[in-house]
């Protein structure tokens, strides 16, 4: 997460108002002290705009496929 987050140019604040948790809620989430809920998973996922098998390490490819 602290890498996507840099990537966007923003601090610990403005990442956890985006996403609707405290600012100590996103802290330990990026120090791995707390694993966010599915729920905040999703909203993380959105907000940086890769799948959550990025965002959980399950996968190298950022984006899921989108069908069409």
């Amino acid at each position: 997460m602290r890498a996507l987050r840099r990537e966007r140019g923003e601090t610990q604040v403005q990442t956890a108002k985006a996403v609707g948790v405290t600012d100590r809620q996103y802290q330990r989430f990026e120090a791995g002290g707390n694993l966010p809920g599915f729920e905040n998973l999703c909203a993380l996922a959105d907000h940086f705009g890769v799948s959550l098998d990025y965002l959980a390490g399950r996968t190298d490819v950022r984006q899921v496929a989108r069908e069409e």
